[in-house]
């Protein structure tokens, strides 16, 4: 099945989206950490520190971070669950040279490593790790069944798959007050960074397509996962997705 965000596109070019994609970041990539920080007000890291908490009854010992990008979710579960690995996959080699850096910098290298990799592609064998994550990052995908499917080969019997997402508020006043803010503030904050302005226009895009609550955990079934549940943050600005295998 095809979902409408998979047709989404950075550029609107010939280009495959996972092409367009990677173009993208590797373009912002010096820039995202400041900017995100600025676009969400700081809000951020709370939802990210929030998410990670949640695998703690889990006690993963190794952990697949997909989409990793610069690498503050892998670093920030480090931090929380002190795993004895964390592998961060990313097709943006841009962002991942920040990330490492970051890493080296905390003297983390042991503990995390990055590798280039699609997430419809993973080279892991079967039954890997023991919890799979992703921060911001699926609405990217080009095909989600085909990632879902291989995150689902790579986690252990009892593993759990854990992504958080940017989304629609779908209650007044908040729904109409995230609409300005999307459509007016967001490109006037990432122009005073002088960033890659498309792609902060394919930010809200790319958040209005994506499947998400009872869509995206019926998705997430269907893809053959289990005990799946969510949880909203600031009024349903972002949704936590937990699934077991």
């Amino acid at each position: 099945m095809t979902y409408k965000v998979e047709k989404v596109n950075p550029y609107g070019t010939d280009k495959s989206k996972k092409e367009q994609v990677e173009t993208m970041f590797d373009e912002i990539a010096p820039n995202y950490d400041k900017l995100n920080g600025l676009l969400s007000l700081g809000i951020d890291e709370y939802w990210r520190r929030e998410s990670i908490k949640a695998l703690k009854p889990y006690k993963p010992e190794y952990i697949l971070d997909i989409a990793t990008g610069t690498g503050d979710f892998a670093i920030l579960a480090q931090k929380i669950l002190n795993p004895k690995r964390i592998i961060g996959i990313d097709i943006s080699e841009g962002m991942m040279a920040v990330g490492r850096e970051k890493v080296k910098g905390k003297r983390l290298e042991q503990v995390i490593t990055f590798e280039r990799q699609d997430s419809s592609e993973l080279s892991f064998p079967d039954e890997t790790f023991d919890a799979v994550t992703a921060a911001f990052g699926i609405r990217n995908f080009e095909d989600i069944d085909k990632s879902f499917g291989r995150v689902l080969r790579v986690l252990k019997p009892g593993g759990v798959f854990l992504f958080i997402e940017l989304s629609t508020p779908e209650v007044k006043p908040m729904k109409a007050l995230y609409e300005i803010y999307t459509k007016y503030v967001m490109p006037v904050l990432s122009n005073t960074m002088a960033t890659e302005q498309r792609a902060y226009e394919y930010l809200p895009e790319s958040i209005a397509a994506f499947p998400q609550g009872k869509e995206m955990m019926m998705i997430l079934k269907k893809n053959g996962f289990r005990n799946i549940r969510l949880r909203r943050f600031t009024l349903g600005i972002t949704t936590l997705y937990i699934a077991e295998k």
